[in-house]
């Protein structure tokens, strides 16, 4: 279940500046009906370039609404240099943070804003695809390559699940799953390398079973779990023997067909890095016979 802020539950239930401004300077439209999101954006700038009101109306879920709403109070009063400046982020933390699931509806907020913007200055918009809408990656929300590399960058995505949240893209019949694993290599690969980070604290020699355990479920809990629930699954920690990491899939997930790979790239390398770089894990669906232990309680 997803939980929001008071704030975001504010600007849904009573949304700031809804309609259209029939005196607007510039108007920002991204999204579409068939894609299930759309929004248009009205800006009315003085003769200083100072955003003086702003409308919008959206078609969407009620955090889009609300992300749009707080857009609005935003950028009233602000220079259209600097309005042009404001991220998905800053949205969501006017809102008080909103669930990475619903991190999208903040993202096409920016991208109307960057839109009005964009034409406000006469510059040319990126075209998203051709004729034969060969450049849309995901064809389910009519989701560009272009804005799929952008999220990647922008807020450091690895995975479907995290790109899925910033831009839908991967959310429907995951027929796009194979090409978004190959944007997500290609971009990371052209981003330049951070400063290695402190490593998270991991068990010594002296931690108990039941501390890495502890350590494990909560990596699972934080890390893990959530994404599989996008895509209507889950796991469970059954049992950890020194560093064999005994897991369960549950729902979709149990007979997914790149369950394997999930274990291995997704649900591994996380432990590995927050926890132990040892670990192994082990579906007990289909290594049964591994297991010795009864389930965890």
């Amino acid at each position: 279940m997803l939980t929001y802020s008071q704030k975001i539950k504010d600007h849904f239930i009573n949304p700031r500046n809804v309609g259209v401004l029939t005196d607007a300077t510039v108007l920002g439209e991204v999204g579409s009906m068939a894609s299930g999101q759309a929004l248009k954006l009205y800006l009315k700038l003085d003769e200083s370039e100072v955003i003086r009101d702003a409308r919008f109306q959206v078609f969407g879920s009620p955090s889009a609404i609300a992300a749009s709403s707080a857009l609005t109070e935003m950028l009233k009063g602000k220079h259209i240099d600097d309005a042009a400046r404001i991220t998905a982020d800053d949205i969501s933390q006017f809102l008080g943070g909103l669930p990475p699931e619903k991190m999208h509806t903040c993202v096409m907020s920016m991208e109307a804003l960057e839109v009005a913007y964009a034409r406000y200055r006469g510059i040319d918009l990126e075209t998203e695809l051709d004729e034969n809408g060969d450049l849309f990656v995901c064809r389910c929300y009519g989701i560009p390559e272009h804005k799929i590399e952008r999220a990647i960058r922008d807020h450091n995505l690895t995975t479907i699940e995290q790109i899925a949240h910033y831009t839908k893209a991967g959310g429907g019949c995951n027929t796009c799953h194979p090409d978004l694993n190959a944007i997500i290599a290609r971009v990371r690969a052209e981003m330049p390398s951070e400063a290695p980070k402190p490593a998270a604290p991991r068990p010594t020699g002296d931690m108990t079973n039941l501390d890495k355990m502890r350590a494990i479920q909560e990596v699972l809990d934080r890390e893990v779990r959530p994404g599989l629930a996008m895509d209507g699954g889950d796991m469970e920690l059954v049992d950890v023997q020194g560093n064999k990491v005994y897991v369960q899939l549950h729902g979709h997930c149990n007979s997914c067909a790149s369950s394997s790979a999930t274990m291995k790239f997704f649900v591994e390398d996380r432990l590995r890095e927050m926890v132990d770089p040892e670990i192994v894990v082990i579906d007990t669906t289909e290594h049964s016979d591994q297991l010795h232990a009864p389930p965890m309680r």
